[in-house]
């Protein structure tokens, strides 16, 4: 390949993936193992695995769950946490709901982030609408730097309250604390909303993790040589290295965002109005509404137990993947993951010290892998193996193992379609109007089974699905999203104040697309607004729209009305002002894969479907389907990273972009 080569890189808890483009439009792409101990090191690998073909390479668009690992697995470093005085218990305190209504021998809530004796005050006071009402005593903070530095603390989080409304004690203590710690994380910066507990569990959350990103960040940046290199945050955009640094916990969901980015390119490729964007990899499942090309967002999701407001894609991910690891527990009862045997040592049937019965075993024992094939280069795959690690789930239930096999397959099935549902369904949407975008090493070998179950008409199987997540690296613009929290009731509307306020926001926005010298004539800049009825607690966000608060009314009944089926009427109350900033580029140009001349079938073997019991299913190479040609099933139709199940009664076509299209139960 040619000067100027992109790099697209998707370091996943099993595989890192590796995409090159360059501006001819040529791609090539690998898989190599993901190394934990050091994620760099993968990264690395699989940039050298693709030397040989790409030449030099330009920039690197990069996405990982290094974050989301780091806070699930409790790895993040210790915290000090600087708060109001009268606060310092916020964090204990919590919300009141029950993690487990019915469980009374359980903890009715999560430890707090920050053990008390790590948590300070700071004598300051401001009101909700700005005013300061106590002025800071910044000659406390001595004391509590010395308390810190004794307990080895690195990091530290200020929240002060009602900081959004009025930040600069925050900034004034940043300024005090950034010559005594490397790490200084501060609310008005991360999430400038009200809600105290979910804002300072926010800013810690992002504390913790400032080091390790910080440490991996630096080690990148040096060993590629100092080259453009750019991070995906969780709203599906890519942002700086340094924005990276200072906001880690914003990368937190950048692994599944990538794959949702690439599969609103294929939405958008296609004009598909209605797309579910499905991702199942070796570990986890993750699943997304993408609307007219757009993938629905939410400002706040769980890490481990806590929560953490930030924009992020609206992804619903669950531990169900090719390698999620099947039990029966003490009740009974068949269940299929979240603990999975991962990369080290994966599945049984891998022959690599595997010895616990997986999603992938049963798959193969049904016949929907092929044994005879050499998967990612290395893998082949040993129905023996399988058969050892199925055979107790048989004997426990009186099973035969294909029997079992099939439960097995099932259980997982039926996990992942409640989380097609709960991004769908449960938010005002007919699963009929749907296509589904499966990518990922096994979601097109479920994809088809899922279709079927939950009345979707259509699958597509995308070009390059193997390696999609890193494929949407390259396809993210660069983008900045900021919030301010500012309540005012539409019946009071002042439109003034609100322009000014979203003006100060769109300039912090575009800033970091400035500093990195791109034209303000290809900048996009959108403004949304949270609103709720009077007397609500939590709020819908709605996009901007001219013409005044009548308007504005109407838009946030609409939402309203599609999600909860009604509209109230009553006096409506903006609560939050959001603005995003991005990138305009030209759309990035994939090139469909090599494909053959005739669907000529590679062989067949049998196959168990509970329509239709044992049967010969084909074998088809995707390399090898021209477009337009057309496969029955029962078929599997392979390439060097996925296998795809067409399943009895369903029909595939190979489109002219290298995509597969399945035309579930005839409907097209």
């Amino acid at each position: 390949m040619a000067e100027g080569v992109r790099i697209g890189v998707d370091v996943g808890g099993t595989f890192t993936d590796v995409v090159a483009w360059d501006p001819a439009g040529r791609m090539e792409s690998c898989k190599v193992p993901t190394t934990p101990a050091n994620p760099a090191e993968g990264v690395l690998n699989g940039i050298a695995a693709l030397a040989p073909r790409t030449g030099p390479w330009a920039t690197l668009a990069h996405g990982t769950t290094m974050v989301t690992n780091a806070i699930v697995e409790h790895r993040g470093a210790p915290v000090g946490f600087i708060t109001t005085r009268g606060f310092r218990d916020v964090l204990e305190i919590g919300r009141m709901s029950r993690l487990h209504l019915y469980r009374l021998d359980l903890p009715t809530k999560a430890e707090p982030l920050v053990p008390r004796r790590l948590r300070r005050e700071v004598t300051e006071r401001v009101a909700p609408d700005g005013t300061v009402l106590t002025r800071l005593h910044l000659e406390e903070i001595g004391s509590i730097v010395e308390d810190f530095k004794r307990e080895g603390i690195e990091s530290v989080a200020v929240c002060l309250l009602h900081a959004y409304a009025a930040p600069a004690h925050e900034q004034a203590l940043r300024l005090a604390l950034e010559g005594h710690f490397p790490h200084v994380s501060v609310s008005s910066a991360i999430n400038a909303e009200f809600r105290e507990y979910e804002r300072s569990c926010t800013t810690v959350l992002n504390a913790s993790v400032m080091p390790l990103a910080a440490r991996y960040l630096d080690d990148l940046s040096r060993r590629t040589g100092g080259k453009p290199l750019h991070l995906l945050h969780s709203a599906g955009g890519m942002m700086s290295v340094e924005a990276a640094k200072a906001r880690p916990l914003s990368m937190a969901m950048s692994g599944p965002a990538g794959g949702v980015a690439a599969a609103a390119h294929t939405a958008r490729s296609l004009g598909l109005a209605r797309a579910l964007a499905f991702d199942m990899g070796g570990t986890t499942t993750d699943v997304c509404l993408i609307a007219d090309g757009v993938p629905e967002t939410a400002g706040q999701r769980k890490l481990g137990d806590y929560p953490a407001r930030l924009p992020m894609i609206a992804v619903e991910s669950i531990g169900a993947g090719g390698g999620s690891i099947a039990r029966v527990e003490a009740t009974g009862a068949l269940k299929v993951g979240p603990r999975s045997a991962g990369a080290v040592p994966g599945p049984a049937s891998y022959g690599q010290g595997g010895t616990e019965p997986t999603v992938s075993d049963a798959n193969l024992l049904l016949g929907y892998l092929n044994p005879e094939r050499v998967y990612g280069g290395s893998i082949r795959l040993d129905t023996a193996r399988a058969e050892s690690v199925i055979a107790p789930v048989a004997a426990r239930f009186g099973l035969t193992l294909i029997e079992a096999a099939h439960g097995v397959v099932e259980v997982a099935n039926a996990n992942m379609l409640r989380a097609l549902r709960l991004v769908s369904v449960q938010r005002g949407y007919d699963l009929r109007e749907f296509s589904l975008i499966a990518y990922g090493g096994a979601g097109p070998l479920h994809a088809g089974a899922l279709a079927l179950q939950a009345g979707i008409s259509s699958v597509i199987v995308p070009a390059h699905s193997g390696a999609f997540s890193a494929l949407g690296c390259l396809v993210s613009p660069l983008r900045y999203d900021t919030v301010q929290t500012h309540r005012g009731r539409l019946d009071a509307w002042d439109a003034k104040v609100v322009e000014e306020r979203f003006r100060a926001l769109e300039a912090q926005c575009l800033r970091p697309l400035l500093d990195e010298g791109h034209d303000p004539a290809r900048m996009l800049v959108l403004r949304s607004l949270d609103f709720r009825y009077v007397g609500q607690n939590y709020e819908l966000e709605v996009g901007w729209v001219p013409g005044g608060p009548a308007v504005l009314k109407a838009a946030f009944e609409a939402r309203h009305r599609q999600l909860y089926g009604y509209a109230t009427g009553e006096n409506v109350e903006c609560v939050n002002l959001r603005v995003t900033a991005r990138a305009v580029e030209e759309p990035l140009s994939l090139p469909a894969p090599p494909a053959g001349t005739s669907a000529v079938s590679t062989g067949s073997h049998r196959a168990y479907f509970k329509e239709t019991g044992a049967v010969d299913m084909a074998r088809y190479d995707r390399t090898s389907l021209p477009p337009g040609s057309a496969v029955a099933g029962p078929a599997m139709v392979e390439d060097e990273w996925s296998t795809t199940v067409v399943y009895p009664g369903q029909r595939c076509v190979a489109d002219r972009l290298g995509n597969l299209v399945i035309e579930v139960g005839g409907r097209t």
